[in-house]
Order: structure tokens, then C-alpha cells, then sequence
């Protein structure tokens, strides 16, 4: 490979991912290829030059659940992120402290942060080559050619590796992992020791893979817990609570349950992430960075394990108010346009009952002192290729009907787009081999959700266009012409593939 610069490393990532008919085969498959997941990674794991208890040295966070694992991770990022030197503290036990999350919304750097910030193009380009290097090199010893199926791990197999292999090169001290899917058969789920594990909120998602009760999913996010390691979750309910606490009893730990902190319900605390949900993943945050940062050494922290709701240092406040997540709960005022943009990505049927209530909370708000509520155009660009598109769409529309004090419909225009940003196509790092693309080009998701939407909401306008980037204007083009006064409101939701292409055409 002649060009080794962040896009020839982008482009050859994306030669690993699977395309559809694979994916499909793997969903039709049912559960029996996850046991071959964790000793295939250990091989690869291996082929790079690793064996897995040389991540300890990282001194490992561990992050599992349905919802929110991404936003605990970064609230324990940006806590942990307060202990750094400074000019007034220039001593620390902390250095460096990575986080590792998927999927990216802009940029595939993203996944791969140290201390809050994602790896720069240069150092993404070098790491990965190394890492494609190796795996090259044991593909050659094994007589394998180096473009069969086999010679490199698959897309988030390799990434994963890739960021480890980062953190060990960059002298990373303490890295916050989030599961991909599930936990016990999760390709993060080589990690042996890490210092703290924790489960978000449950809920079903992924069924072909984890199954369709709760207590099963609940069985392969307690994977992750190890003995030796502290283990926390939030309340959940009490099928899966019970089996999380079996599981932890099985792996030889204890479970502990984290409440809302009283500092996050009396609102004395501003998180950086709005919501009100969003109170439960500060809440374990806060525990899981407490027992974290005890584990490194500091003991003036106060221990969460026996103390249900600590005392919370300066540092802590400052991480849980300054941490930044795009994409989740996320609100922009473009003054241009006079378009308040609210975006989250979120996915399943929970998530999306969440960003309905979220999205109800905002617009009772922003109509507390408009005249003008019951005329303003509100605006929904939706889309969700993988999953049952039209139930999510209908518990958007049920759960914003019982949030809105009045009868109006939640929209007055709806726009079903594909994933697809740009009419000329995806940005490298946007490409997403995981549809169906026949059923992309004929918009046939997008089509038979109009249908859904029309049938359950008679009054507002609905259309189906081809890219983000022409909903978005559509949108400019409807508050273009709205003289009220007020912004115009739109809620862009379904996919964090859609919103990554939201914001990358809202920037561009």
C-alpha cells in the first residue's frame, strides 16, 4: 500500500467491515458463532504481537448495558480527565486516560480518544499501519494471502486492537472501554483485569445475538465482570437485576447498585448532557470513577462501595459539567436559519421513547413564552436501516403524543431519509457497509415508514428523500418562510449514523 495517510487508513478500514449479506447471515445464524468470538479475538490478539493481561497495564474501566454505556464512558473520561497535571498541580498519578467508544458519528478517529480528544489524523494513520503491518506479517508466516477473508480481523475486532495497541504505545495510564455488543462474547471482553465494571440501563436490542428477554441480555452484559474487579450497575428491573447479581456472584464479585445522587436530583449540579435520564449515567459514573480512581491511588477519594452516595470533590464537578457527547440530548441554535436543531441518536425502542420525552421536554420549555407554539413548525428527520424501523417510529409518535400538553400533532412535516450525507454519495469515514443497499437505493425503509407515519398522523406532511443533506434543506426552506417569530424546531433522530451525517452536513 503506497499511501499511508489518514485517508488510505480509513479506505483500508473499511475493507474489513462485513458487508450485509454476511451481517444477515450471522443474525439468521442465531447465537452459536458468539462462542467462538472471545478465543478467535485472543488469537488475533496474539497475531499482533499480545497477550491479553498486557492490557492491565492500562489500568481498565469496563463499560457494558443498552443505554447510556456511551454516555458513562464519557462522563468517566471527563472525571477522570480533572486529575491530569495542570500548571497549578503539575504532579498526578494521571497522564494520559484514553476512551474507547463506537459507533463514531463524524470522524472514525473518534472512537479512539486520549485525554477527551480523538486521536489526530497523523498518529490514527501511524498506529493503524502498524497494526495492519502485523497482521500482514503472520498472514505471510501462515501462507495466507494478504487480501483473503481470514488474513485481518473484521472491522471492530480490529479497532478494538488498534486502540489498545494505541494505548500502549502512548503510555496511556487509565482507558475507560465501552462494550461493543453485549458483554461475555463482546470483542472488548478480553480484558482480564480491569479496575472497574459497570452495566447501564437494559433494555432489548441486538436479539438475534443476545436474545429477547431481558434476563438473557442481562446475562451476556454481566460478562464483563471479573474477579477482583468492582462491579456496579443502576436499578433495573428485577429479572435482570437478578440474574446481573447471580453473574456477579458467579465471576467472583459483588454487585452494587448506584441510586441518583443527591447532588444530580436537587440539580445543585449542571450536567454537560441535558436530560433527565442522563442524571442515572452521571450518577454510575460517579462510582465507577470513585472506585477507579482509588484503585490508582487515590485514597482521599471517598470509597462508593461503602458510601451510597459520596461526598463529590471539585473534580468531580467539574467532569460531570464540562464532559461533552454529541449527538445524545444535543440542542444547536442556528441563528441563520432560526432553526433550533435537536439531535439523538437514539435507536432502539427505549432510546427512542427517551429522546421522545427528551424532545417533549424541550418544546414545552421553548413555548413557555411563545404566543405563537400551536402554528411553529416542528420537524422530524428520521431513519433506522437495521432495525424494525416502523415500531420505533410508532413509540416516537405515542411517546411525544402523552409528552405534549396539547392534542397537536408531534410534527408538522416529517422527512424519512437514508443514511446516505451528501448527494454525491458518504464521507470514507460515513460508509457503512451493514444495509441492505438494494433496499437503499429503492428507499424502501424510508417509503414504508412514510406509509406507517401517514396512517397514524393524517395532518402532517410527509416526504421521502434520498440524503440527510436534502432533508436539511428542506427544513432551511420551510423556516425560511415561517414569519412567527420564533425558530423553527426540528428533532433529528432513528440512527447515530444519521445523526453523524446531521452534523457533518450542519458543519460543513
Amino acid at each position: 500500500m503506497e499511501q499511508r495517510d489518514y485517508n488510505a487508513a480509513v479506505a483500508a478500514l473499511n475493507t474489513l467491515q462485513s458487508n450485509f449479506a454476511i451481517v444477515d447471515a450471522i443474525r439468521k445464524s442465531g447465537r452459536g458463532m458468539n462462542k467462538d468470538a472471545i478465543p478467535e479475538m485472543i488469537e488475533w490478539c496474539q497475531k499482533l504481537g499480545y497477550e491479553p493481561s498486557e492490557f492491565d497495564r492500562l489500568k481498565l474501566i469496563h463499560i457494558a448495558g443498552t443505554k447510556g454505556k456511551g454516555s458513562t464512558s464519557a462522563f468517566i473520561s471527563s472525571i477522570l480527565a480533572q486529575y491530569l497535571p495542570t500548571a497549578e498541580q503539575p504532579t498526578s498519578k494521571l497522564h494520559k486516560v484514553g476512551l474507547y467508544t463506537s459507533p463514531h458519528l463524524r470522524f472514525v478517529r473518534e472512537r479512539i480518544q486520549i485525554n477527551n480528544q480523538p486521536l489526530s489524523e497523523p498518529d490514527f494513520a501511524k498506529y493503524f499501519f502498524e497494526v495492519w503491518d502485523r497482521f500482514e506479517a503472520a498472514a505471510k508466516a501462515s501462507n495466507i494471502a494478504l487480501d483473503a477473508p481470514g488474513s485481518k480481523p473484521v472491522y471492530f475486532r480490529y479497532i478494538t486492537l488498534m486502540a489498545l495497541h494505541t494505548y500502549l504505545q502512548e503510555s496511556v495510564d487509565s482507558a475507560v472501554i465501552e462494550c461493543g455488543i453485549g458483554g461475555e462474547y463482546d470483542s472488548t471482553n478480553i480484558i482480564v483485569h480491569p479496575t472497574v465494571t459497570a452495566v447501564t440501563s437494559l433494555g432489548i436490542d441486538h436479539v438475534a445475538m443476545l436474545g429477547p428477554t431481558l434476563p438473557e441480555i442481562a446475562w451476556h452484559k454481566a460478562g464483563i465482570f471479573k474477579p477482583g474487579s468492582v462491579a456496579f450497575t443502576v436499578p433495573q428491573p428485577p429479572e435482570a437485576l437478578a440474574v446481573l447479581h447471580e453473574r456477579a456472584a458467579e465471576k467472583g464479585t459483588l454487585l452494587h447498585v448506584v441510586e441518583r445522587h443527591p447532588d444530580l436530583m436537587n440539580d445543585s449540579i449542571k450536567l454537560g448532557l441535558a436530560a433527565d435520564f442522563q442524571k442515572t449515567n452521571a450518577s454510575l459514573a460517579i462510582a465507577v470513577a470513585a472506585a477507579h480512581l482509588r484503585a490508582v491511588g487515590y485514597t482521599s477519594v471517598p470509597d462508593p462501595t461503602t458510601t451510597p452516595h459520596i461526598r463529590l470533590p471539585d473534580e468531580f464537578k467539574r467532569g460531570l459539567e464540562r464532559v461533552q457527547w454529541p449527538g445524545r440530548c444535543e440542542v444547536r441554535r442556528d441563528t441563520q436559519s432560526n432553526i433550533t436543531w435537536h439531535i439523538d441518536g437514539g435507536h432502539t425502542l427505549d432510546s427512542i421513547e427517551v429522546a421522545g420525552r427528551w424532545f417533549a421536554e424541550q418544546i414545552s420549555t421553548s413555548s413557555t413564552n411563545n404566543s405563537n407554539q400551536a402554528q411553529r413548525p416542528r420537524i422530524l428527520i428520521f431513519n433506522q436501516q437495521t432495525r424494525d424501523a416502523n415500531a420505533l417510529a410508532r413509540a416516537l409518535y405515542t411517546t411525544l403524543q402523552s409528552g405534549l400538553s396539547t392534542s397537536t400533532s408531534p410534527f408538522s412535516h416529517v422527512f424519512f431519509t437514508t443514511n446516505q450525507t451528501f448527494s454525491k454519495g458518504y464521507k470514507p469515514d460515513l460508509i457503512s457497509l451493514n444495509t441492505n443497499k438494494s433496499d437503499v437505493d429503492a428507499l424502501s425503509v424510508q417509503r414504508a415508514l412514510a406509509s406507517t407515519w401517514e396512517e397514524i398522523d393524517h395532518s402532517a406532511s410527509v416526504s421521502v428523500v434520498r440524503t440527510i443533506e436534502e432533508a436539511i434543506t428542506k427544513a432551511r426552506e420551510i423556516a425560511a418562510v415561517w414569519s412567527g417569530g420564533s425558530d423553527v424546531i426540528v428533532l433529528i433522530t432513528g440512527s447515530l449514523h444519521l445523526v453523524g451525517g446531521a452534523i457533518e452536513v450542519l458543519e460543513s
